[in-house]
């Protein structure tokens, strides 16, 4: 499986996309891949709400089972994707593209250099798939 490159990931199967202090998340085709049919993303945030990193923001449920959103960065939320609550069948669709959940703007832009690289993340879902 590819990874998009120039993105970030996290050990939770989520990516982000960092462009200056603001990062976009939303998971990986992998987490989508172990999910199957997405049928609900509840995004638990709004604009202006601090999300310290680790916390879940969200769940995501599929055919399959229910799982937390998790921040991969500490920051406030700039942007939240509302078009996931009429059409979650977009993270099937299109997981790195028009299914991203939130916009963080971080506290601390360094904090994203933590996250792992495709390489990285590569390498982590080879081992976990063992």
């Amino acid at each position: 499986m590819e990874f998009p490159a120039g993105l970030k990931y996290t050990k939770d199967h989520e990516w982000a996309k960092v462009d200056g202090n603001r990062v976009t998340v939303g998971i990986t085709a992998f987490a989508v891949e172990q999910l199957g049919d997405i049928t609900l993303v509840n995004l638990d945030v709004k604009v202006g709400d601090e999300l310290a990193e680790g916390k879940a923001f969200g769940t995501i449920e599929s055919v399959k089972t229910l799982s937390d959103l998790y921040a991969p960065i500490s920051g406030k939320i700039v942007d939240v994707n509302k078009s996931l609550d009429a059409k979650p069948e977009l993270v099937n669709e299109d997981p790195y593209g028009q299914a991203w959940m939130i916009v963080i703007e971080a506290s601390d832009a360094s904090a994203a250099g933590k996250l792992l690289d495709e390489k990285g993340y590569s390498d982590h879902v080879k081992a976990s798939a063992h």
